[in-house]
């Protein structure tokens, strides 16, 4: 029920078409109320029905034979149809390339960084370009680059997967990867759950003030909102030889 009293029949304007009370100007309808079917009515009738349940009788199917009609609360359908509309934008994020390039010699540390954030990227619904960008005569061993990449697919596999293989683009070597399905879904919800087991362990502390909370796994969040600039910060796209790299090499080959 919407609260009005019988006889008053909503007059706004409907929208996507549907006609509702007395803009329903065929002479018959098939009538549906709360999914009972009523059988073909008199317009009028079904109408007079409407008005005593203080509901409005809502076009569904105007190009059924008769028209399908559904007596409803016409504001409350409006507000669910709104509400669906709004989570299913939220649903239906826009996805990203983002890209995090690395070096030949990326090891370690370097590693460990730019993987957490690939797979920040994928947990938010983004494709990932990887890069590895040579220089000097780096191009001439294109393998380092090429294992580079397989160690970050491997440390990725659980949520990732590649869609455009390895290809060179200059002194870069690119591939792309694309969240596995419900991946993100899965780090929405630990996210909750993380944040859930974090409120309970406050509100034990402050119900018991003696007694210890018990640990919780804190993440270091304190770079997780990084965009691929910072993160790329150490790896520079220029070509020429890095320090030392053309002397030492020169060196060796007048060795030779």
């Amino acid at each position: 029920m919407n609260g009005r009293p019988p006889g008053r029949f909503d007059r706004r304007r409907p929208e996507q078409g549907l006609r509702i009370n007395h803009r329903i100007r065929v002479p018959e309808i098939r009538v549906i109320l709360e999914e009972e079917q009523l059988g073909i009515l008199p317009t009028h009738e079904a109408l007079r029905l409407a008005e005593e349940k203080g509901l409005d009788l809502v076009e569904i199917s105007p190009r059924a034979f008769p028209p399908v009609c559904r007596i409803m609360d016409y504001g409350k359908y409006k507000y669910e149809e709104a509400k669906k509309k709004q989570q299913a934008r939220k649903r239906a994020s826009t996805v990203e390339t983002k890209e995090i390039k690395f070096r030949p010699k990326t090891e370690g540390h370097d590693m460990d960084f730019k993987v957490k954030h690939v797979r920040r990227f994928l947990e938010e619904g983004n494709k990932v370009r990887l890069a590895v960008v040579f220089r000097g005569r780096e191009i001439t061993h294109p393998q380092t680059g090429l294992n580079v990449l397989h160690r970050v697919i491997d440390r990725c596999a659980d949520i990732a997967s590649v869609e455009a293989n390895n290809t060179m683009e200059g002194r870069r070597m690119i591939m792309v990867i694309a969240p596995k399905p419900g991946v993100v879904q899965k780090a929405q919800n630990a996210k909750k759950a993380a944040a859930a087991a974090a409120q309970a362990a406050l509100a034990q502390k402050k119900d018991q003030p003696g007694k210890q909370a018990p640990p919780i796994n804190e993440v270091d969040e304190e770079d997780d909102d990084l965009d691929e600039d910072q993160i790329n910060a150490d790896v520079d796209d220029s070509d020429e030889d890095e320090p030392g790299e053309a002397v030492a090499t020169d060196a060796t080959d007048a060795k030779a």
